[in-house]
């Protein structure tokens, strides 16, 4: 498994540092036998399972959100609240520069450290958290600025005090919204991206997908647990799920992925953040010359394309 090789890679750095700072007489022979070994393993990170990729997706360590905003963006400001009742920190929303023009950016994020992790509701949003998105790309309408979401969420907060505050209700009018706007829309997912909580900032022109992310309509427990009645074959779930960027862009739901370095996208996420920037410009290029109308035609026929429909 994916685990155990990056364990062992992890292993294998530390000790390739401790050496390169030693003085030992066999220093550079060892060194040239790790780096050898190293090559090895990254080797066999090059085709992996469904399962792996979920594993990955879901890495502590993965780039988030605020990772890709901070490395893609400049002049970030960002906005607060849903201006009807709170401000759910699992959205971060505002607006940016790409390549000196003005964007719309709205994501989930899920934080780093446990700390973070409880902050953000580990990137599942609450009906606060999409109408802040909602409101935010109302004004990227208005003010006609291209909208960039990034997915990265094991889908919205299922409590009882989002249910309460209308969950569905707020999914829903966010798709029904992101459907109707005459702006260019790409969305990145760039961990996971589960039901219907991903769906929400998912109705876009262009769908990008990272090598090893994932995106489907719930997750793979969620499905064992469903069909089996066992979470424990998750593994198996993953893979007749048709969940990895290959599946989707081969249904036609993906339109572009951006390659990983080897092990995943937090072994070298400044490569990672150039991988994905040159996908990016690519992508908003192709939206540039469209109308408004074909822009919102665009976005109907991609979403009726979906399955070879």
């Amino acid at each position: 498994m994916i685990r155990e090789r990056l364990e062992v890679l992890d292993k294998l750095e530390k000790k390739i540092a401790s050496i390169r700072e030693s003085k030992s007489l066999r220093k550079q022979e060892r060194l040239m036998n790790l780096k050898t070994f190293k090559q090895d393993l990254l080797a066999e990170c090059k085709e992996l399972n469904p399962a792996e990729k979920v594993y990955l997706a879901r890495h502590l360590d993965r780039p988030r959100t605020d990772d890709y905003v901070a490395a893609l963006f400049t002049d970030f400001f960002p906005q607060r609240g849903d201006h009807l009742y709170d401000n759910d920190k699992s959205i971060l929303g505002g607006i940016g520069r790409y390549h000196g023009q003005a964007v719309t950016i709205v994501g989930q994020r899920k934080g780093h450290t446990a700390k973070e992790n409880v902050e953000f509701n580990f990137g599942m949003a609450c009906p606060e958290g999409y109408r802040k998105a909602m409101r935010i790309m109302e004004q990227a309408e208005k003010f006609r600025r291209p909208i960039i979401t990034f997915v990265d969420t094991p889908g919205a907060y299922p409590g009882k005090e989002a249910e309460e505050h209308g969950q569905g209700e707020a999914i829903a009018r966010s798709m029904a919204f992101m459907s109707k706007l005459t702006v260019p829309v790409v969305t990145i997912v760039i961990g996971e991206g589960n039901s219907g909580g991903a769906l929400a900032l998912s109705v876009a022109n262009r769908i990008i997908m990272l090598e090893n992310s994932v995106y489907s309509v719930l997750s793979p427990e969620g499905f064992a647990s469903i069909l089996w009645k066992d979470a424990s074959r998750h593994e198996e779930a993953c893979e007749i799920m048709k969940l990895t960027a290959e599946d989707l862009k081969e249904a036609k739901v993906a339109d572009a992925i951006v390659e990983e370095p080897l092990g995943g996208a937090q072994r070298n996420p400044k490569l990672q953040f150039e991988y994905l920037d040159k996908v990016l410009e690519k992508e908003l290029e192709s939206l540039k010359g469209l109308s408004p109308a074909a822009l919102r035609e665009d976005r109907f026929k991609k979403f009726r394309s979906i399955g070879g429909l």
